[in-house]
């Protein structure tokens, strides 16, 4: 008898777990993070910062937040987190077999077909979307207005040679010309990689142009006494006729001997580029940026990040061996990571990851904001919530706007996010907290890489900006479509399919009756359906369904199958075995 009883409560358990499994798993909120608590670990790990370095900041009686590199290396992906006094401030991540390590490689490819409409080739470099290439990115390139011109490095072969205009293309490039092409920014949804033929490679403190006769300098360098050295530096370099460098803002207060060792590193880089380019044949890969942790160090290291820790051995070498070639000094802040617990828990920062991909973020004092991703656009929207502050209206909707602000400018950093973002601030009648507001906003954007545009706030309360999107977002690299609702987020209700059905039922009935000239004789239908489904019609339907039969002689028999979708169904002919859905 226990026996029985064990067996069924044991198959209960089971009926009960399998149950469980056949639903989503429920969604949790994510832990709140405390980031003062973040704030107050972060300082003290910055109190083992070198005497030098703590020795400086006193003197320049500037204060500068606590900057670590976190990079978790794993077999099957590569994830790294930029804290910042502990917080979270940028996130990325890289699979092994990603296809974000295109951008920024060097392609020979073979150029499809031409598009007069769309003024662009399409040029196949052996993925599975041909590149896109437009023809002002195939004719030579000026450096944008955000570099100063220095120096002119013009070769003589550069000096004789005609011009071409975007009508000259078609003739100059027909179908089937082979093509040396770079990759500005990676396949996004149906859209292939854009690319250029006016290539670039990035070092840690200059970007050589092989291809352009310019040299320069940022301009987010903004000290005179600064820019004027760097000047010097420029216009004393040893640069190949016809190549030209900028000098990156990581280059500020750099020595001389840095600028050297770094051209020499690029110029063997495009030496072995070269000799590919005259050896191998069209749609081939002639260079590839370095994998996501290299390529971090090499342009965070740069920027007062106080240590980088790593917890893959040979990952950690690497780095290592790549830093040393530029600055030995530089090595000291790169560490293994040795502890039993997982990196990203020992820092924190898989809860904050884990927040960052919620719908709604909570600001500090009780407000949130609510971020949607659309095809078009990505809506962030302000909400005051349950704001702690009681004092006036005014400043409290001021204070939660300010909060946002800095909260907004982070998670776009950390998701990534790209094109048009519109911002719903919470409306505030005066003039100068708008103002203030978008000063915020600019400030915190401005410590973004890629490039933003943002305009002031408008009557309504809406902010538009625009950010460069160099790759998709990294919400889209780790989700993917429902497959049940195939991204909708929405499917019919069971009020919904009843009426469809039954309407759907009553006019297979309709045009069977017409048919037959037998009024004595039964239409028999069998419908197939969802659990779901049947349970409302036998719950709240019956009554119609029953009329139904009796109005038109039907006999109506209902199945119901769980591998049908909620919003699927099948009406089949019992005598003709025709299947209407």
């Amino acid at each position: 008898m226990s026996e029985k009883i064990t067996n069924t409560e044991s198959s209960d358990l089971s009926t009960e777990h399998e149950e469980e499994l056949r639903k989503p798993p429920s969604r949790k909120p994510a832990k709140p993070v405390d980031q003062a608590k973040l704030k107050k670990e972060a300082d003290k790990r910055a109190k083992k910062r070198p005497l030098l370095t703590k020795i400086v900041q006193k003197l320049k009686k500037n204060k500068q937040p606590y900057r670590e590199l976190i990079i978790n290396a794993e077999p099957l992906e590569t994830r790294v987190g930029l804290l910042v006094d502990g917080i979270l401030d940028k996130f990325d991540i890289e699979r092994r077999s990603s296809a974000q390590r295109i951008v920024g490689g060097i392609f020979k490819g073979r150029i499809k077909n031409l598009d007069p409409g769309l003024k662009a080739a399409f040029v196949d470099i052996g993925l599975p979307k041909n590149a896109f290439l437009h023809y002002w990115d195939i004719l030579p390139q000026a450096v944008d207005s955000s570099v100063e011109v220095v120096r002119v490095n013009r070769s003589s072969k550069q000096k004789k040679k005609k011009k071409i205009t975007l009508n000259d293309i078609p003739s100059h490039y027909p179908t089937g010309t082979e093509i040396v092409i770079q990759v500005t920014k990676g396949p996004i949804g149906t859209k292939g990689p854009r690319t250029t033929t006016n290539l670039s490679l990035p070092g840690r403190f200059l970007v050589l142009m092989p291809y352009s006769d310019q040299c320069g300098i940022s301009r987010k360098i903004e000290d005179i006494k600064e820019r004027n050295r760097l000047k010097k530096i420029i216009r004393d370099l040893t640069i190949p006729e016809g190549m030209g460098v900028i000098v990156r803002t990581a280059g500020e207060g750099k020595k001389a001997r840095y600028f050297v060792r770094d051209l020499h590193i690029m110029l063997k880089t495009w030496s072995k580029i070269q000799s590919k380019i005259d050896t191998v044949k069209a749609t081939s890969c002639l260079y590839k940026e370095p994998d996501l942790s290299e390529r971090t160090v090499r342009d965070f290291l740069t920027e007062d990040v106080d240590r980088v820790l790593i917890d893959n051995p040979v990952d950690h070498q690497n780095i290592v061996d790549d830093v040393s070639q530029i600055s030995k000094r530089s090595t000291s802040k790169i560490h293994l990571y040795q502890d039993s617990i997982p990196i990203f828990e020992r820092y924190n920062i898989e809860n904050q990851i884990e927040q960052t991909f919620q719908r709604a973020v909570p600001l500090p004092s009780g407000g949130a904001i609510v971020i949607d991703e659309t095809e078009a656009l990505i809506a962030i929207d302000v909400n005051t919530g349950s704001h702690r502050n009681k004092g006036k209206e005014n400043d409290t909707i001021f204070q939660v706007n300010c909060e946002a602000a800095a909260e907004i400018a982070r998670q776009i950093r950390l998701r990534n996010i790209g094109g048009l973002v519109i911002i719903d601030f919470i409306d505030m009648k005066q003039r100068k907290h708008r103002n203030a507001i978008l000063s915020q906003m600019r400030d915190h954007m401005g410590l973004d890489k890629a490039k933003t545009h943002i305009l002031p706030i408008s009557p309504l309360g809406i902010m538009q900006m625009t950010r460069q999107r160099m790759q998709e977002s990294v919400s889209s690299g780790l989700y993917t479509d429902c497959p049940y609702c195939r991204g909708k987020g929405i499917v019919k209700s069971a009020t919904t399919v009843s009426v469809e059905l039954q309407r759907k039922l009553s006019g297979i009935v309709r045009r069977a009756r017409n048919r037959t000239t037998d009024a004595a004789k039964a239409i028999k239908l069998r419908v197939l359906v969802n659990p779901t489904i049947i349970d409302r019609l036998r719950e709240e339907d019956a009554d119609l369904l029953i009329s139904l039969e009796k109005d038109y002689n039907a006999q109506l028999t209902f199945r119901s199958d769980p591998n049908f979708h909620i919003e699927n169904y099948r009406v089949i002919d019992v005598e003709t075995g025709a299947a209407y859905g």
